[in-house]
C-alpha cells in the first residue's frame, strides 16, 4: 500500500482503473471454463457493487464536490444539483439512443447485436472511469472530504460491479453460438475504455480545479443512473432478497470505509 500511496497521482488513476479494466476482463473469461454462471452469485454480487456505488456517490463524490464549492465561494447545492442531473443524463441519453437501436435487432446479424451489447456497456464504463480518475486528483489536491481510502474503495467497488458486466456481455454471446475467443474478446473490450477516462478524470481534476465540482457531482450522477437502470433491475428481478442484503453489505461496508477510515 505504501508503494501505491508513493506514486504520481497520474499513475495512480491509471492502476486503479486498470484493475477495473482486468475484473470486467476476468468476468468474461470465464466462457473459458464454464457455460453459465450461478445466477445467485451474480445478483448477489451485482447488489453489493449496486450499494457501494450507492455510497461512493455520495462520501467519496457529492460531499467533497459541495465542500469544494463552498471554498471556491459558488452556489454548493446548485452546483451539486447541476452537476449530478447532468450526469444521470447522460446515462439517461445513451439508454434511449441504444434502447431504439435494440428495437431494431430482429432484422440485424448476430454481430450487430453484439456491438451494440458491448457499445452500452462501453458508455457506462467511461462516467466510471472518469469518476475514479477524478476522485484520485481530489485527493492529490487534498480537497476537504476526499480520502486516499475512498478513492480505492469507489475503485473496488467498480471493479466488483465490471465482474458480473463482463460475464453478463460474455455468456449470452457465446450461448449465441459465437467462439469462446470471440466472446472473450467482445466481453473484456467494455472496459479498456476504464483506464483512458481514468487518466483524464485525474489530469482534469488536477488542471482545472474550479471545474472540479461540476466533474464530481456528474460522476455521481452517472454512478447513481447505472445503478438504477442497470445493477438493481437485472440483479432484483430474480433474487431480490440476496440482491437486497447485497444492497445493504455493500453500503455499510462503504460507509465504513469512507467514513472510519477516510
Amino acid at each position: 500500500m505504501s508503494a501505491f500511496l508513493s506514486l504520481d497521482p497520474v499513475l495512480q488513476g491509471f492502476l486503479a482503473t486498470l484493475f477495473t479494466y482486468a475484473v470486467t476482463a476476468a468476468g468474461a473469461s470465464l466462457v473459458f471454463f464454464m457455460k453459465s454462471m450461478n445466477q445467485r452469485i451474480l445478483d448477489t454480487m451485482m447488489g453489493f457493487a449496486g450499494g457501494v456505488m450507492i455510497a461512493a456517490s455520495f462520501w467519496s463524490l457529492l460531499a467533497p464536490a459541495i465542500e469544494l464549492s463552498t471554498e471556491l465561494g459558488n452556489n454548493a447545492w446548485l452546483t451539486a444539483a447541476v452537476g449530478f442531473l447532468l450526469g444521470g443524463g447522460f446515462i439517461m441519453g445513451t439508454d434511449l439512443l441504444l434502447c431504439k437501436g435494440r428495437s431494431r435487432e430482429r432484422n440485424n446479424g448476430r454481430m450487430l447485436r453484439s456491438i451494440k451489447l458491448t457499445t452500452a456497456v462501453t458508455l457506462h464504463n467511461i462516467p466510471e472511469g472518469l469518476a475514479v480518475g477524478v476522485a484520485f486528483g481530489s485527493v492529490a489536491l487534498k480537497v476537504e472530504g476526499t480520502s486516499i481510502i475512498g478513492a480505492i474503495s469507489l475503485a473496488i467497488g467498480i471493479g466488483l460491479q465490471n465482474f458480473p458486466e463482463g460475464v453478463c456481455v460474455a455468456m449470452p454471446l457465446r450461448r449465441d453460438g459465437v467462439s469462446r475467443m470471440k466472446s472473450f474478446l467482445i466481453g473484456q473490450a467494455s472496459g479498456i475504455v476504464e483506464p483512458i477516462a481514468g487518466v483524464i478524470g485525474v489530469l482534469f481534476a488536477m488542471t482545472v480545479r474550479t471545474a472540479l465540482p461540476l466533474a464530481l457531482t456528474f460522476s455521481a450522477g452517472a454512478m447513481i443512473a447505472v445503478v438504477c437502470s442497470e445493477l438493481i433491475p437485472e440483479s432484483f428481478k430474480d433474487n431480490k432478497l440476496l440482491a437486497t442484503i447485497g444492497v445493504l453489505l455493500g453500503f455499510t461496508v462503504m460507509m465504513i470505509l469512507d467514513v472510519a477510515l477516510g
